[in-house]
């Protein structure tokens, strides 16, 4: 039996890793929201959450389909010092690995001529056509950071001879799970070109590396095992470090009782007054929207003093905003402060969070997105 006989027995596709964290923040948010069920919060997350669940679950449904052989892992985490990434799928083919980024968006994606994603959907009966943050770009810094542990891995010597095949043997994948999407590529630059792909041309793609690829140079099943197993040692594990949107676990840094009791008594009559009582609430990392909104946000779950500073900053917001954004299909109310963009979801008077990411307008008018743009998958430590 040939070597080439050995490769064409195995055709299937094993999960090494299945489970994803959204399956699980589903079934969290969908108990919350049977106790909380006005929570707009609440309600935007499990929408995206269900929508980001959604396109996994058909990238999932078409790997398993592939029978061309590999094994996959789905939702992996890897660090390196202080950079972390969070991979949607992970899969180890006798030729090469590959890292997928997964979106599920509304609307139609077009790539320009250098590489730009531009969305374009109908809200309210009006046509909507805006930039968004490249998930090409994204998968790629994920990719990094993995060659970062697999250069200290190598050691320099290998490093100096293989890391001019690294993107060769380690590539990236973008996959639109939204079948009722268009995907224009016909501009896109032509090494992004045919990284970017539909779901149900996944399978054609792998299909076509395979039959391209020197079959001289492929690893056999057990060493392509190791591979896969190499990545799930990488994985860490994320769901001890997440806290519920509600939870009411007690954070260490805390106000003060004088502090609450002056900051209550402060009436908010500009930005200045706005920043000086935001500033002292504390915030926490909204985890879960890391991959395409980074934000932070103040909670308050009890009746009181704190809850009542809350809504105060949510009310200046809905009547002294700078613009209206839309997200996940609803408008919101949006205050530049500073060095950050807080926005107020629901009536004032009836919400208990504060939040706000890292935008600011630059001397010109524009919105600086880079700093928030920078968070995108890397879960970093806010205080």
């Amino acid at each position: 039996m040939g070597i080439l006989d050995m490769f064409e027995q195995f055709r299937d596709t094993i999960f090494l890793k299945e489970d994803s964290s959204l399956q699980k923040r589903v079934i969290e948010l969908e108990n919350l929201l049977e106790k909380n069920s006005k929570n707009e919060q609440l309600q935007q997350e499990l929408y995206i959450a269900k929508k980001g669940l959604k396109g996994e679950n058909e990238i999932a449904y078409q790997l398993k389909k592939a029978n061309i052989g590999m094994y996959v892992l789905r939702d992996i985490n890897i660090e390196y010092e202080d950079l972390k990434a969070q991979i949607d799928f992970v899969v180890v083919t006798p030729w090469c690995c590959y890292f997928i980024e997964c979106k599920n968006l509304i609307g139609n994606i077009t790539l320009d001529e250098r590489g730009n994603f531009i969305r374009q959907y109908t809200y309210k009966g009006h046509n909507i056509k805006k930039g968004m943050e490249s998930p090409y770009r994204q998968v790629c810094a994920q990719r990094e950071v993995y060659k970062k542990i697999w250069m200290k891995m190598q050691g320099k010597f290998k490093t100096f001879l293989f890391e001019r095949k690294f993107e060769e043997l380690h590539r990236v994948l973008v996959v639109a799970a939204n079948g009722e999407n268009i995907l224009d590529t016909k501009k896109a630059p032509i090494d992004i070109k045919y990284e970017v792909i539909k779901s149900d041309a996944l399978i054609r793609k792998l299909e076509y590396d395979r039959n391209h690829s020197d079959k001289s140079l492929w690893d056999n099943r057990k060493r392509t095992e190791e591979w896969a197993k190499h990545f799930l040692k990488l994985n860490v594990n994320k769901e001890t470090e997440r806290k519920d949107l509600l939870s009411k676990e007690k954070v260490e840094k805390q106000i003060s009782s004088n502090e609450i009791s002056k900051l209550k008594d402060i009436e908010i009559k500009n930005k200045t007054d706005f920043e000086k009582v935001a500033n002292l609430l504390e915030y926490r990392y909204a985890k879960t929207y890391t991959n395409f909104a980074p934000h932070e946000y103040a909670i308050e779950n009890e009746e009181g003093e704190k809850l009542e500073i809350i809504r105060k900053l949510n009310r200046f917001i809905q009547e002294n905003y700078d613009e209206i954004e839309v997200f996940a299909k609803k408008e919101y109310k949006v205050l530049f402060v500073g060095k950050h963009k807080y926005w107020s979801m629901g009536k004032w008077n009836e919400t208990n969070i504060l939040n706000r990411n890292w935008d600011f307008k630059n001397e010109d008018g524009t919105t600086n997105t880079s700093i928030t743009q920078s968070y995108i998958g890397k879960l970093p430590e806010i205080n």
